[in-house]
């Protein structure tokens, strides 16, 4: 096909029907392959629409992919990082897919939810927390007869490192 719109004749490989071949957004190339993927409003080479995570190429393994923070995951891997049923342990509403959220021992909750049950106060990353059946305490809050009867406060300086309680985690 020439273009006869510049005053300089450009060729474009033509496909059998008579569409000019479009480009993977994976890997920038043309796609010339029999067969081609189209997700997230793009077209992929077969090879390179891969999860994020596993790499396996997803054509292969399903029909549906997902996206979130700019991944992009096959089923089990988005499950694995985001949580099965895709609902707050903390609110029980819906978790949209482009939101960030907060995870404690395979729960996952909104940022606005993962706060401390007794205090109320929100915990951000980088926050001690105690997560005991199921409940998140923040630091403070511990139940402190969980622990023969008395809890070893953390140290004022936080840039000393101190000793975490079995139960403690780290946002």
């Amino acid at each position: 096909m020439v273009n006869n719109r510049t005053s300089e004749a450009t060729t474009t490989a033509v496909s059998s029907n008579g569409t000019p071949p479009k480009a993977c957004a994976g890997c920038g190339g043309k796609i010339a392959d029999r067969f081609l993927l189209y997700s997230m409003d793009r077209y992929w080479h077969t090879r390179c629409l891969k999860c994020s995570c596993c790499q396996a190429q997803l054509g292969e393994i399903g029909t549906s992919c997902y996206t979130k923070s700019g991944m992009i995951l096959c089923r089990n891997d988005y499950i694995r990082l985001f949580g099965s049923s895709g609902a707050c342990s903390a609110c029980g509403q819906s978790i949209p897919a482009s939101e960030m959220v907060m995870r404690a021992q395979g729960s996952v909750y909104h940022l606005k939810c993962f706060t401390c049950a007794t205090c109320r106060n929100r915990l951000v990353p980088g926050d001690r927390f105690h997560y005991i059946n199921g409940t998140i305490f923040c630091e403070h809050d511990r139940p402190s007869g969980l622990l023969n009867g008395h809890l070893n406060p953390l140290q004022n300086n936080p840039l000393q490192s101190s000793p975490m309680l079995p139960d403690q985690k780290v946002c």
